[in-house]
């Protein structure tokens, strides 16, 4: 998710400014036009690209190409040549979408004009499809044109297809990063690809203006965990895979914050009071600045204030 000045702005007012780290080099850089699309293999017929505003995984098969979001649309031309030079100019037969954020989905227009389908959440498509007003960002975004919106929506459990000879899980993650998120799992080659509901280098952010929140992102994580062991290859939103270890210990601060949070509520107390208690303090060492996290995660928990008593360890 992109960050706006403005917003900012207000958050440093309210909890002493935030820091955002980007994205972390991989191998075989290549510098195309204002973006630098960064590629390296994940295994086989799985490769990462990063430098278009999200994390980009795709799968080279022998009738064209699955591709697993597709970064910012101001990216996608010269995310799609790097692509293309790394698959022999194959077409991208399948787009999927893991949430409906704009660093994810930039690439819908074009791809689908080239005849990809385009494979998400019903709640990824309804969002695309209409205004919305993120509050924690104090930004509306404009209702995507027709050509950019999923072909192809599913709305609970696991689903699987065939790609190219190769079996593919994709499933929905509930209510986490936001309320359409979902894993797209390579089981022959270990590799899960996460989107935002995973964070690496600073905290995770809970977009409640399109219905994340603490408690779906810490049920998430344990369904991903699920389906790791210790050899699973996790690609995050952004940065470099991770381990199910890092799944573990997302969790475990998620938890954490998650009753802190709950115990304030309870006990009546201001978001000042929750602020001068600091929730996060033995994870802000990690994980960086808390103070999107913080904020997304206090105003996300109102929708869900009868759950704060439900136990998630």
């Amino acid at each position: 998710m992109s960050f706006s000045l403005t917003r900012r702005g207000l958050l440093h007012a309210a909890l002493g400014g935030a820091a955002f780290l980007g994205l972390r080099s991989t191998s075989g850089f290549a510098k195309t036009g204002s973006f630098t699309i960064r590629s390296a293999p994940l295994a086989e017929g799985l490769t990462l690209f990063e430098g278009a505003g999200g994390n980009v995984v795709t799968l080279s098969g022998p009738d064209g190409v699955l591709m697993v979001d597709g970064g910012l649309a101001e990216a996608s031309r010269q995310l799609q040549r790097a692509v293309a030079d790394q698959t022999g100019g194959s077409p991208v037969r399948l787009l999927f979408n893991t949430h409906w954020h704009w660093d994810h989905t930039g690439s819908n227009e074009s791809l689908a004009a080239a005849g990809a389908k385009i494979l998400a959440h019903e709640n990824t498509r309804l969002w695309l499809g209409t205004e919305i007003i993120s509050k924690w960002e104090n930004r509306t975004y404009p209702r995507r044109p027709e050509q950019a919106l999923p072909t192809e929506t599913f709305h609970y459990d696991s689903k699987r297809i065939d790609f190219g000879g190769r079996q593919i899980e994709y499933g929905y993650l509930m209510q986490a990063h936001t309320d359409g998120d979902i894993y797209v799992h390579f089981p022959d080659q270990n590799v899960i690809v996460a989107g935002d509901v995973v964070a690496t280098g600073s905290y995770p952010i809970l977009d409640y203006s399109t219905g994340g929140w603490l408690g779906g992102m810490i049920d998430a994580l344990k369904v991903l965990i699920e389906k790791c062991d210790g050899e699973t290859r996790i690609v995050p939103g952004k940065g470099p895979p991770v381990t199910r270890a890092a799944l573990e210990a997302q969790r475990e601060m998620c938890l954490t914050v998650y009753e802190r949070i709950g115990e304030s509520y309870y006990r009546g107390e201001t978001w000042e009071e929750l602020v001068a208690s600091r929730p996060t303090r033995e994870f802000d060492e990690t994980w960086g600045d808390p103070a999107v996290f913080l904020h997304t995660a206090y105003e996300g928990a109102w929708g869900h204030i009868t759950e704060l008593r439900r136990p998630r360890r």
